[in-house]
C-alpha cells in the first residue's frame, strides 16, 4: 500500500522533474537563440542562424506542442496552438527570429508559472515533512523503533523533549506544552495532560509523553488536512469557471479574429507576408495568458497561506464566498463560548467562601453532572479542604443532598430550597437575581437555612469579543448569535460581545430555518459552529465555517471553510484573507484585460512589433504570477492574533 508520505513525495518528485525539464527546454532555446543572433551577424552565416532559430522554435515550442497536441485531441483549443501558428507564422514570412523570441518568451513564462505555482502545492507538502519518520513503540518490556506508516490504533509511543509527535493519539503519561502551530496556526503552546488529545507533526515541549495512537498515519489529521486540500485545488471557483469558460471561446475568437484580420489587410492592400505577419502579431497580442491563470494563481496561493495559518478552503469557490459575506451567524456553546460550565461567582451568606466551596464540593464530588465537576474542580482550584459527604442522593430535577459530619446539606435550585422550607432571604434573592442577569445557573446551598449561592456559566472564549470587533472592522453589518440555550443567559452574552441579535431556544432545524430567513434579510451569511452537532445549518449557510477542525472528522465534513485551532480570532483572519484574495484576483483579470486591449489596439493602429505584442504578452503574464504569490506572505496587523 503506498503511504500518504510516498505518494505525496512521487507527486513532488514528479512534479520537479517536470519544472527541470521545462527549465532545461527554456536554456536550450535561449543558447539556441543567441547562437543564431551572432551567426547571423557574421557573413555566410545567414543559414547557420536560421537553422539556430529553428532549434529555438523546436526546443521553446516542445511542450506547447505536447499540450496542444492533447487538447486538439479532445477536440478543443488553447492557447498554446495560438502561440504554435504564431511562431509558425513569423518563419514562414521568412522572420524566424520573431518566431524563436515568441516561443522563448512563452517557454520561459510557462516555466516561471510552474515553478511559481509548485511552491504553492510544495507549501502544503512541508507539512508533511515535519513529521518523523519513526517512532519509539512500546512492545512489552522493549523500547523499539518502528516507521510510522506501520504505526496502529493502541500502539504506545514515547516522545522525548523536543521531539515531533509521530502521529494522532491521547497522552497516556507525562505533562507538556505542545507546540500545534504547524497544524492549527497557534502561536503559543498547549498545555497537555494524561486524558488530552494530540496530533501528528505537533511538536513537543520541555517534558517526556507517552502516547497511545488512535488513528493510523493514512488517516491521521494531518494526512486527512493535506488530502483536503489537494482535492479544494482541483476544485474551482466560480471566477475560475468563468475563466476556463472563456478559455474556449476566446481561443476561437481570436483565430477567427486573426483570420478576419488577414483578410481585412490583404483587402486594404497589404502585401501577404505583411498583412500575415499583421495577423500574426495580434494573435499573440489577444491571447489570454494573464486571464487564464490570473485566478489560479492567487486562489492557490491563499489556500497554501491559510493552510500555514490554521485555516483550511476547502475550494476556491468557498475563498471567494467567504469574501463575499455580509453577515454572521455564530453558535454559542462551543463557538463563542468554552463549551463546559465553570464555576463564576459566589455570594457566601451564613459561612465564608472557603467554608461554602467545601461544602459544595462535598456534595457534588460523587455527582459527573458538568455543573458538580465545574464546583468540584473550581474548589480544588481554590485549595477549599473537602470533607467527605455521605448518603449522597440525587433528586431529579432539583439538585442533590447528602450529609457531612452528623449534619444534612442540600445543594439546589429554587425548588428544592422551597421544599426544604428555607427562608429565602432579600441578600440571597439579590444574589440569585444578579447571578442569573449575567447568564448562571444557580446552586443554592443550604441546611436549615441558605448558606450561599454559587453561580455556574458557561464563559466566553477569551478571544471571542475581540473577534467580533475585527469583524466589525471588516464591515459585516450584521453578527448574529444562535444557541439552543434560555434566552437570559443568550441576552447576558449577546450584550456583553455587542452583537446585532440573538436568537435563543433553537432546535436544530430552527436554525435551519432561521437562517435561510437570515440570508433573505441580510444578503450573503456565513454561519460558524463547532462542528459537532452544526452540519445542518452550516450547510444551509452560504458558507460554512466549522471551528476545531484537528481531530474532528464531522467538522471536516461538514464545513467550507474548517478552523483548525478552537482559536475565534482565527475567523476574521480568515475573511480577511478571503478579501484579499478576491482583490488580488480582481486585479490579475484587470492587469490580464489591460494588456490584451493595449496590445491589440496598438497592433491595430501603431504596426506593433513581434518581439513587441510578446514582451508584452508573457510580461503580463509573468506579473500576474507574481501579484498572486504575494497571497503566500499575506498578513493583516489589525487581524492577527
Amino acid at each position: 500500500m503506498v503511504t500518504t508520505s510516498e505518494r505525496l513525495t512521487q507527486s513532488q518528485r514528479s512534479e520537479n522533474r517536470r519544472i527541470r525539464f521545462s527549465a532545461y527546454l527554456t536554456g536550450i532555446t535561449f543558447f539556441c537563440l543567441i547562437g543564431g543572433f551572432l551567426a547571423s551577424r557574421f557573413s555566410g552565416g545567414q543559414a547557420v542562424g536560421f537553422v539556430a532559430y529553428l532549434l529555438a522554435c523546436i526546443a521553446g515550442g516542445w511542450s506547447a506542442s505536447k499540450k496542444a497536441w492533447q487538447e486538439l485531441k479532445r477536440f478543443r483549443l488553447d492557447i498554446d496552438l495560438l502561440m504554435l501558428i504564431a511562431a509558425l507564422g513569423a518563419i514562414a514570412v521568412g522572420k524566424a527570429v520573431d518566431g524563436a523570441v515568441l516561443l522563448f518568451l512563452f517557454s520561459l513564462a510557462n516555466t516561471l508559472e510552474e515553478y511559481a505555482l509548485g511552491r504553492t502545492r510544495q507549501a502544503i507538502r512541508a507539512l508533511e515533512k515535519l513529521r518523523p519518520e519513526r517512532a519509539l513503540v512500546l512492545r512489552g518490556d522493549l523500547e523499539v523503533w518502528v516507521p510510522v506508516e506501520e504505526l496502529a490504533p493502541g500502539d504506545r509511543i514515547r516522545v522525548g523533549p523536543g521531539e515531533r509527535l509521530p502521529a494522532d493519539g491521547i497522552i497516556v503519561e507525562g505533562e507538556s506544552a505542545v507546540d500545534e502551530s504547524a497544524l492549527t496556526g497557534e502561536s503559543l503552546p498547549v498545555d497537555k495532560a494524561p486524558g488530552n488529545s494530540v496530533f501528528s507533526c505537533t511538536l513537543n515541549g520541555n517534558g517526556a509523553l507517552l502516547m497511545e495512537v488512535t488513528r493510523p498515519n493514512s488517516q491521521s489529521t494531518l494526512a486527512r488536512l493535506i488530502n483536503l486540500v489537494e482535492r479544494a485545488q482541483t476544485e474551482k471557483s466560480h471566477a475560475e469557471e468563468f475563466t476556463q469558460w472563456i478559455k474556449q471561446r476566446y481561443t476561437v475568437l481570436v483565430l477567427v479574429g486573426a483570420a478576419f484580420a488577414l483578410m481585412t489587410f490583404l483587402a486594404l492592400g497589404h502585401s501577404f507576408g505583411t498583412a500575415f505577419h499583421r495577423a500574426t502579431v495580434l494573435l499573440v497580442a489577444a491571447s489570454p495568458c494573464a486571464l487564464v491563470i490570473s485566478t489560479p494563481a492567487a486562489v492557490l496561493s491563499a489556500m497554501a497561506r491559510g493552510a500555514r495559518g490554521g485555516v483550511l478552503f476547502k475550494s476556491g469557490a468557498a475563498i471567494e464566498a467567504l469574501a463575499r459575506v455580509e453577515a454572521m451567524a455564530l453558535d454559542k456553546t462551543g463557538t463563542l463560548t468554552q463549551g463546559k460550565p465553570r464555576l463564576t461567582n459566589l455570594a457566601a451568606l451564613r459561612c465564608d467562601e472557603q467554608e461554602l466551596l467545601s461544602l459544595a464540593a462535598a456534595l457534588e464530588r460523587p455527582s459527573e453532572h458538568p455543573i458538580a465537576r465545574a464546583i468540584v474542580a473550581f474548589a480544588e482550584q481554590k485549595g477549599a479542604v473537602t470533607t467527605q459527604a455521605s448518603a449522597v442522593k440525587a433528586i431529579p430535577g432539583e439538585g442533590i443532598q447528602g450529609e457531612i459530619g452528623n449534619e444534612s446539606y442540600w445543594a439546589g435550585n429554587l425548588r428544592l430550597a422551597r421544599r426544604s422550607k428555607a427562608i429565602i432571604s432579600s441578600d440571597a434573592r439579590a444574589a440569585l437575581a444578579r447571578f442569573e442577569e449575567q447568564g448562571c445557573t444557580t446552586i443554592i446551598l443550604g441546611n436549615q437555612g441558605i448558606l450561599g449561592i454559587l453561580g455556574v456559566a458557561d464563559t466566553l472564549r477569551p478571544e471571542s469579543k475581540v473577534a467580533v470587533q475585527r469583524l466589525r472592522v471588516l464591515g459585516l453589518k450584521n453578527i448574529q448569535m444562535l444557541t439552543g440555550d434560555n434566552a437570559r443567559v443568550a441576552r447576558a452574552i449577546s450584550e456583553e460581545l455587542g452583537l446585532d441579535e440573538f436568537h435563543a431556544q433553537l432546535l436544530p432545524e430552527d436554525k435551519v430555518a432561521l437562517i435561510r430567513e437570515l440570508r433573505r434579510r441580510h444578503g450573503r451569511l456565513a454561519m460558524v459552529g463547532d462542528g459537532l452537532n452544526d452540519a445542518p445549518v452550516l450547510a444551509a449557510a452560504d458558507v460554512g465555517v466549522a471551528m476545531g477542525g484537528a481531530g474532528n472528522d464531522v467538522a471536516l465534513e461538514a464545513s467550507d471553510v474548517v478552523l483548525m485551532s478552537d482559536n475565534l480570532s482565527r475567523l476574521p483572519w480568515a475573511v480577511g484573507l478571503a478579501r484579499a484574495t478576491r482583490r488580488i484576483t480582481l486585479q490579475n483579470l484587470t492587469i490580464g484585460l489591460v494588456a490584451i486591449l493595449t496590445l491589440v489596439t496598438l497592433t491595430l493602429s501603431a504596426h506593433l512589433e513581434l518581439p513587441v505584442a510578446v514582451i508584452g504578452h508573457e510580461g503580463s503574464t509573468v506579473l500576474v504570477v507574481l501579484n498572486g504569490l504575494r497571497l503566500l506572505f499575506w498578513r493583516s496587523s489589525a487581524l492577527e492574533g
